[in-house]
């Protein structure tokens, strides 16, 4: 199986709601790894390593996200070869 990496740019009511932890156990159900992590100006971004079914799963999630958040946009783009991150498969973190 060919894993793709890809960010996730989350705009929106998206911090202080639980939207990391929520993240992290949508991506873990569904098999992905990677991290979320709450960006200075408000925002919070997500890498997510897996599989292109999974991936556009996580995608559609994040466009809906916890009942506790509103989500305004998501900026999603793949991660090129040679900027790849080395992630621990099964992990998905709270950073």
């Amino acid at each position: 199986m060919e894993s793709s990496q890809y960010i996730f740019v989350v705009s929106g009511v998206v911090q202080c709601v639980g939207f990391r932890y929520h993240t992290s156990r949508q991506a873990q159900a569904m098999g992905l790894s990677g991290y979320a992590k709450n960006l200075n100006d408000g925002r919070v971004e997500v890498l997510a390593v897996g599989d292109s079914q999974q991936i556009e799963m996580l995608h559609a999630w994040l466009n809906i996200g916890p009942s506790s958040a509103t989500v305004d946009n998501v900026v999603m783009h793949q991660v090129k070869e040679s900027e790849r991150q080395d992630v621990r498969i099964g992990a998905f973190k709270i950073l």
